[in-house]
């Protein structure tokens, strides 16, 4: 049974209700799930169902997996679960930090993305850079930091395949890399700054990341420069405003 993703469309729902799918060992999957799973460079939420710990979400097929640390529930069992909205949130602030970055990046040098990882308010971004601008780490932190505190918008929709791949933006993410049995793409817009095909969680405006620091700059071999960076504080009050509407179970 395909796991519904309820994050896909509500990025601050924290609890949801869901039934066991399948069990296998220590693991279950369920027919809904706001935990996001492992993956495009965002490490997995953690939480609890029916207060168990979830101590690891990975997504196989079209099933999302818990793996459960204390007692595991069985097929067929209705079950609640709770996002770490701290944890989560952290990463939601650090995602649309990439994303500026690279908007920023994208729009003053044309340099694309050639990889990158994240963790809770700190992550690194590899470009095509060779050699990186004179003074780069500083410009860069600063160029970022003025889109953040514009409090741009950020939207979230969903285009057929077809459209997706005819838009010019979006080209760049290499969406054309997401398989042919994918036929919607999802669209994270932070608007007129940066529009890419990504499923990650994100804040609703810019300045909800607060503000960001280039820790450091590398050289990882000719035509691959990576940045390094850490999220400062947020704005203030923002997030627990923005959560706390979007707490509770939800359709999506």
């Amino acid at each position: 049974m395909p796991t519904e993703l309820l994050y896909l469309h509500d990025a601050y729902l924290r609890s949801f209700r869901a039934r066991v799918a399948d069990v296998d060992g220590d693991a279950v999957a369920l027919d809904r799930t706001a935990f996001y799973p492992t993956g495009g460079g965002q490490p997995h939420d953690t939480g609890t169902v029916s207060g168990s710990r979830v101590v690891d979400v990975r997504k196989a097929g079209d099933a999302v997996w818990h793996t459960i640390e204390g007692a595991v529930p069985a097929v067929g069992d209705e079950v609640e679960g709770e996002i770490d909205w701290d944890r989560r949130h952290a990463l939601m602030r650090t995602h649309t930090a990439l994303h500026v970055l690279c908007g920023v990046i994208w729009n003053e040098w044309g340099k694309a993305v050639t990889g990158g990882n994240m963790e809770p308010l700190a992550a690194r971004m590899d470009f095509e850079f060779d050699p990186l601008p004179e003074g780069f780490g500083p410009r860069i932190e600063e160029l970022v930091n003025a889109e953040l505190a514009a409090a741009r918008p950020i939207e979230v929709w969903f285009l057929p395949r077809d459209e997706a791949l005819a838009d010019a933006d979006l080209i760049r993410t290499k969406v054309n890399l997401i398989p042919e049995s994918v036929r919607e793409i999802r669209v994270v817009d932070i608007v007129g700054l940066d529009k890419q095909a990504d499923g990650g969680t994100h804040v609703r405006t810019t300045d909800e990341v607060g503000r960001i620091r280039v820790v450091k700059t590398e050289s990882k071999g000719k035509g691959n420069k990576r940045i390094r960076l850490e999220v400062l504080a947020s704005a203030a009050g923002s997030g627990d405003r923005a959560s706390a509407a979007g707490s509770g179970d939800n359709d999506g």
